[in-house]
């Protein structure tokens, strides 16, 4: 622990390891960024016996990046335990890589329901041996569909197997896993999340009368800022929100469903080791996130509701560091402005986008520094001398010589903004009382009839599980969206029949993905995906 700079426990890590330590049952409220994971690595890792090569500790997890993270951490506090393996299982990874592991033997297996359920299926691991469950994030996996499956494990693992549940929020249903499955538990509740939220600074910004992706740029050209992630609702706004990122100078990149897992990982190493600054991300993508250097959480789009938002600003103000959120709220968006804060028990404050001349001064700045560091950094004799000869020979100031190279460099724009035309915004006001003469249409469940065909950009597919099956929509794109990495977004039209199911995926799939999904299950049954003629 000191190795790693650990030397006062978190609330969560003093309230909770004296419990794991004993073997009781624990059930605890914290969200992520609070210690959580060490809370039950570190006294579950004290009573492994490195002699019994099957899984001692299972830790479900909604996400693939969480089980990675939280697989990661339990090798980090056991690093000095000669022969600990830990072994991390999750959809989009070969299963020749966690087979071969799991043959040399496991002690610590950490993974998401779908791929847990598989091993245990094909009897490719043993829990013979387990002495303990860990349910991570059992809300998330609740939002996700994950629960029928989370169920069908728990009823599979011996009975007398210490179970410890972590979860942000505590709906009906977890509470309901909790009183079925944990014996007497301990109940461990650090801090409401409105304490929790309040080293957050969050604010909003009006976006009507102003671009969306003008004033993303203007705010990070203004705010000092160490790490961000900016949130966005499908991967497509990520890829173009980033390229418009990209082009502007901005160290950054994208992260959303499509985006292979080796490549996901490489990303969030870069991102934690400062090779880029801004994340550009979905929800999915971004559960399970950990990096410590987030100062600022930008939501791009408005989020569904409050869980999700908590859960993007709390990526941020992470083991008592302040950190600021900015909301974007487009003009029909202010119901859903006034709902989070009642449910955070929270003020937003409106938020000032940066002036032109507060632009202004910061490029100047900016260029200054640049300057600097290349004086201090670069031998530029043979550049000096160029420049000198130059401008004696075509009698022109050197500072003029130096300024054409800096126009260059800049490119075409404008490099100061014109300071007598600022950008408006829409300021909040009261919205106005509206006569109730106007039928808004409501989209239909999930569970409806479909009567139309596929949207564009979108094909139909069958699925071989139905309501005989006992399947709901919510298993249905969990499970897909687990395997495949597909944001929910993009998971249409579910029309679940007696026998078998519709849903509409994106147009043009990869064959890999395709082929993932033909073995996926859905509450003990194979999928058996097919596209539609």
């Amino acid at each position: 622990l000191q190795d790693i700079g650990y030397d006062t426990p978190t609330p969560i890590q003093a309230l909770t390891i004296p419990h794991l330590i004993q073997k009781r049952d624990v059930l605890g409220q914290a969200r992520t960024g609070t210690g959580k994971t060490a809370a039950f690595a570190l006294p579950l890792l004290s009573g492994i016996d490195l002699d019994i090569k099957r899984p001692q500790v299972l830790v479900l997890t909604p996400t693939r990046e969480l089980a990675i993270q939280v697989g990661e951490s339990f090798k980090t506090y056991g690093a000095k335990l000669k022969g600990l393996n830990v072994l991390s299982v999750y959809g989009g990874q070969g299963y020749g890589i966690q087979l071969n592991q799991l043959k040399k033997g496991v002690h610590v297996l950490v993974g998401t329901p779908g791929r847990l359920m598989d091993h245990m299926r094909k009897k490719t691991v043993s829990f013979a041996d387990l002495s303990c469950v860990v349910l991570d994030e059992a809300d998330e996996m609740l939002h996700m569909g994950f629960i029928d499956d989370v169920e069908w494990i728990l009823d599979r693992v011996p009975k007398d197997s210490q179970t410890a549940l972590f979860s942000a929020t505590m709906p009906k249903p977890i509470r309901k896993i909790a009183q079925k499955y944990l014996k007497s538990p301990e109940e461990i509740l650090v801090e409401p999340e409105s304490k929790e939220l309040s080293t957050i600074k969050q604010q909003y910004l009006m976006v009507k009368g102003v671009k969306k992706a003008e004033a993303l740029v203007r705010i990070l050209e203004a705010i000092p800022y160490d790490g961000v992630i900016v949130f966005a609702k499908t991967k497509t706004a990520t890829l173009e929100v980033n390229k418009i990122l990209e082009d502007k100078g901005f160290k950054t990149e994208a992260l959303n469903g499509d985006i292979a897992q080796n490549i996901r990982e490489r990303t969030i190493n870069r991102l934690k080791s400062g090779h880029i600054d801004i994340l550009v991300a979905t929800d999915v993508a971004a559960r399970g996130l950990d990096v410590d250097r987030i100062s600022h959480v930008i939501n791009y789009d408005m989020p569904p509701k409050v869980d999700p938002y908590v859960h993007r600003i709390g990526r941020t103000g992470r083991a008592g560091r302040q950190g600021e959120a900015i909301l974007f709220v487009n003009t029909n968006e202010r119901w859903m402005l006034n709902v989070i804060e009642k449910a955070t028990k929270q003020k937003i404050e409106e938020f000032t986008l940066p002036s032109n001349r507060v632009i202004n001064q910061k490029r100047i700045e900016s260029f200054k520094k640049q300057i600097t560091q290349i004086l201090s950094s670069e031998n530029l004799d043979v550049f000096q001398e160029l420049i000198e000869t130059y401008s004696k020979e075509q009698d022109i100031p050197v500072a003029r010589v130096a300024a054409a190279l800096a126009g260059r460099v800049h490119g075409d724009a404008p490099f100061l903004l014109p300071t007598d035309k600022e950008i408006k915004t829409e300021k909040q006001r009261p919205e106005k009382t509206k006569k109730a003469s106007v039928s808004k249409k409501i989209p239909a469940p999930a569970e409806t009839k479909i009567t139309k065909p596929p949207e564009k950009g979108m094909e139909r597919y069958r699925i071989e599980v139905g309501l005989r099956h006992g399947v709901k929509a919510g298993n249905i794109v969990g499970a897909i969206s687990n395997e495949a990495g597909l944001e929910s977004r993009f998971i249409r039209n579910i029309d679940i029949n007696q026998e078998f199911s519709f849903v509409d995926l994106p147009f043009g799939m990869p064959k890999e993905i395709f082929t993932l999904l033909k073995k996926t299950w859905v509450l003990s049954k194979p999928m058996s995906i097919s596209k539609c003629a």
